[in-house]
């Protein structure tokens, strides 16, 4: 009996009936639950075959049907395969833009530096409150298993997890189940103590390896791996002599150099509901050595969720009112770049 796509459909609305509800799953409810407009006598005689092919069962009689271990498992494999066709789509995109964005980012710092004679930066645009899309718990050995998460816009990590005891493939399924139930589409700050408490009761023993996968599901949707700081002008510090202190001058164009410091302005500045522009003068600003300057930073979007940070560093009695038409001018200017 071939499992046609007919087929599949039917199983992945019981399997996402049921993790929903955990109730047995019957025709009529497939029937309203489903998009293929079907009859319930001919949804009927597609979960016989369903069943009789053995990806789900009847647990009592004149009961609906609940998934089997071999319906979980074409469900899970499934989705794998989706989320890694997913993943390959991603990169060969971004590799045709990242030669395009680098280029873009870096001339917009040399011709911010060159308009305002201040020191400028600009971040590569990173997922802001990005979600979670996907997790898949895989046994390594007796001690270990590998937890493959999937955030928005298709970052992946693996974390190596410590277990206890060895977990057969029944429960490694019903803990893949439970995870992405109650985990997937949700950002770190959605994801909280209830829930958690929900799955660590209905993981039971395993409770403590719920714990662990939240805690790398944080650690990957927080991450900073991979942002770059470009930054332009810092021989303009010269021009002022507040800042051009050999100290003052060292420590500063070493910040603007070594960029890590800066990483810190970048965050406080996408972590922020104001998403205009921010003006940080002297001791307001996250950077110890930009405290005998102003900043003024702003946060660009090129879509879907993608954000950045540019920012004008310069001597606290900067020409305010130009650096901030410049900055909404360079925003104008890369949502037109980028949006073509």
């Amino acid at each position: 009996m071939e499992l046609d796509e007919r087929k599949i459909k039917i199983l992945q609305a019981i399997i996402q009936n049921y993790m929903e509800t955990g109730e047995p799953v019957g025709s009529r409810t497939i029937s309203k639950y489903s998009d293929l407009k079907l009859s319930s006598a001919t949804i009927r005689n597609e979960m016989s075959d369903l069943e009789e092919m053995g990806y789900i069962i009847q647990p009592h009689t004149s009961a609906g049907r609940i998934p089997s271990d071999k319906g979980y498992r074409l469900y899970v494999d499934r989705l794998i395969q989706e989320k890694d066709r997913e993943v390959t789509e991603f990169k060969e995109l971004m590799i045709q833009r990242t030669d395009r964005m680098e280029q873009v980012l870096k001339q917009i710092v040399k011709v911010l530096a060159t308009n305002t004679n201040y020191a400028t930066m600009i971040s590569t645009p990173q997922y802001h409150h990005n979600k979670l899309k996907f997790i898949q718990l895989s046994r390594v050995d007796e001690n270990q298993i590998l937890a493959v998460i999937v955030a928005e816009g298709n970052v992946i990590r693996n974390k190596l997890l410590p277990v206890g005891e060895a977990l057969d493939e029944e429960t490694m399924l019903k803990l893949n189940i439970l995870l992405n139930t109650v985990l997937n589409g949700k950002t770190v700050e959605e994801i909280n103590l209830q829930m958690i408490s929900s799955m660590k009761e209905q993981a039971g023993i395993h409770s403590n390896l719920i714990s662990d996968v939240v805690d790398a599901v944080a650690e990957v949707i927080h991450a900073d791996e991979g942002m770059e700081i470009y930054t332009g002008g810092a021989t303009n510090i010269f021009r002022y002599p507040e800042l051009s202190d050999n100290g003052k001058a060292s420590e500063l164009i070493k910040t603007l150099e070594e960029k890590q410091n800066l990483v810190e302005l970048v965050n406080e500045t996408l972590n922020s509901d104001d998403k205009g522009i921010h003006v940080y003068i002297g001791n307001e600003t996250p950077v110890q050595s930009m405290k005998d300057c102003s900043v003024v930073t702003a946060t660009y979007e090129i879509g879907q969720g993608l954000q950045g940070t540019v920012g004008i560093i310069g001597p606290k009695r900067m020409d305010y009112e130009n650096v901030m038409n410049a900055l909404k001018t360079m925003m104008e200017q890369l949502d037109e770049v980028f949006h073509k």
